[in-house]
């Protein structure tokens, strides 16, 4: 009776253990990586051609990236590209490599492995609505008056979410050394030069994107369990031409 009585307590004890693991790290199992394709070296207009035609983008078509196209563009963005040095195509301060590419998509939030050339799970689930910081409401002031109700125009439709939105975040821990400021000064150049590398790309291959500082940074702290190190500076909305 002894026996069985301390193994209900054990079994009930483990019950409530895995009643509480962490939501993410439930889902996130759920997810399989995605191993990309090898980067298509050969494809795009040349520089001085998609400098010409690089523009920020709002609208974007209701379709997913091609395989290729999101191989291509995480490679672009800071891909291994010397793997004999550990060089990769972003520059990086003491070749810390401290901006993380974060994906979010339909099926989830992925972290892109520079060394594997694939997309980590981390998150399951689509959370790209909810790391957007919300507009404010425009002032009074600023809001034409209409002559009367049936005169307002009707509100165009909302936007169609891009298939990607890209978060860059930089880990400070990666640095070998120097104070906080620096690590973050730094950690801005980083981010900056991938934001630079994603635009080109995109206006080079037919993609579409623009680089936003407006971002929920409280939401995306708490879905990717970041931490005190890690600074989230931009994301990128990517899709084809709406």
């Amino acid at each position: 009776m002894k026996r069985e009585k301390a193994q209900k307590i054990i079994l009930g004890r483990l019950a409530v253990a895995l009643l509480l693991l962490p939501a993410a790290g439930l889902v996130a199992g759920e997810l399989a990586a995605i191993k990309l394709n090898p980067p298509s070296l050969k494809r795009g207009l040349p520089l001085m051609e998609a400098l010409a035609v690089r523009a920020s983008a709002r609208e974007y078509a209701d379709r997913e990236l091609s395989l290729q196209d999101l191989s291509d563009l995480l490679w672009s963005a800071d891909g291994i590209n010397r793997p004999a040095e550990n060089k990769s195509t972003a520059p990086s301060a003491m070749n810390a490599h401290d901006v993380r590419i974060y994906v979010f998509m339909k099926t989830g939030a992925y972290l892109y492995d520079q060394q594997k050339h694939e997309l980590a799970p981390v998150l399951a689930g689509d959370f790209r609505s909810q790391i957007a910081m919300a507009r404010p409401p425009r002032p009074a002031a600023d809001i034409a008056p209409q002559a009367t109700p049936a005169a307002a125009a009707p509100l165009p439709p909302a936007p169609l979410q891009p298939p990607l939105e890209i978060v860059l975040v930089s880990d400070g821990d990666r640095f070998r050394h120097g104070s906080p400021e620096q690590k973050a000064v730094w950690g801005a150049l980083d981010a900056g030069i991938v934001s630079q590398n994603i635009s080109l790309f995109c206006a080079a291959c037919g993609l579409k994107t623009r680089p936003k500082a407006s971002i929920d940074r409280d939401k995306v702290r708490e879905l990717l369990k970041l931490t005190a190190a890690q600074v989230i500076f931009l994301n990128h909305p990517v899709g084809y031409a709406g």
